[in-house]
């Protein structure tokens, strides 16, 4: 499992949550209701065609990732993901997005990709592993580079 002690507490939470989940259709519906609360990066943040410096590496489901600061030095995440039936990959930018936004970029930071495994399940395809541990390594990246 995951050490979550670093973590932001909803994104811990949730991780723990997760953890706990033994039963694949039980995690598959949380994950589906987790997709269903994805949002689009807005047009003010970013257009198509969308940059390729933006897009996630490896990700089947062309999602892409932008960060915006925030006047209290906290950032804001937006994704994009362009193929409609990536809801693995939606459900994953909404994750990041309602737990990571608006928290310290050493906090984000602090997260390990290895979350993907312990909210997805050990069965994930490694197609799909490699695309959503991609996204949070990105955003990761994407705190660092504020950090700096």
């Amino acid at each position: 499992m995951v050490d979550t002690t670093n973590y932001p507490s909803r994104l811990a939470e949730l991780v723990d949550d997760f953890a706990s989940i033994t039963d694949r259709g039980e995690r598959t519906e949380m994950l589906i209701e987790w997709a269903d609360q994805f949002e689009p990066v807005p047009e003010q943040v970013a257009a198509r065609p969308f940059p390729e410096d933006h897009r996630v590496p490896a990700c089947e489901s062309e999602a892409y990732v932008w960060v915006k600061d925030r006047p209290d030095g906290s950032l804001e995440y937006y994704f994009a993901v362009e193929n409609p039936q990536g809801l693995s990959a939606m459900a994953m930018a909404a994750i990041l997005d309602q737990t990571l936004s608006g928290q310290p970029p050493e906090k984000v930071a602090a997260v390990s990709s290895e979350i993907v495994y312990t909210l997805f399940g050990s069965e994930l395809s490694m197609g799909k592993g490699q695309g959503l541990t991609s996204m949070v390594s990105m955003v990761q990246a994407l705190a660092r580079d504020r950090l700096k």
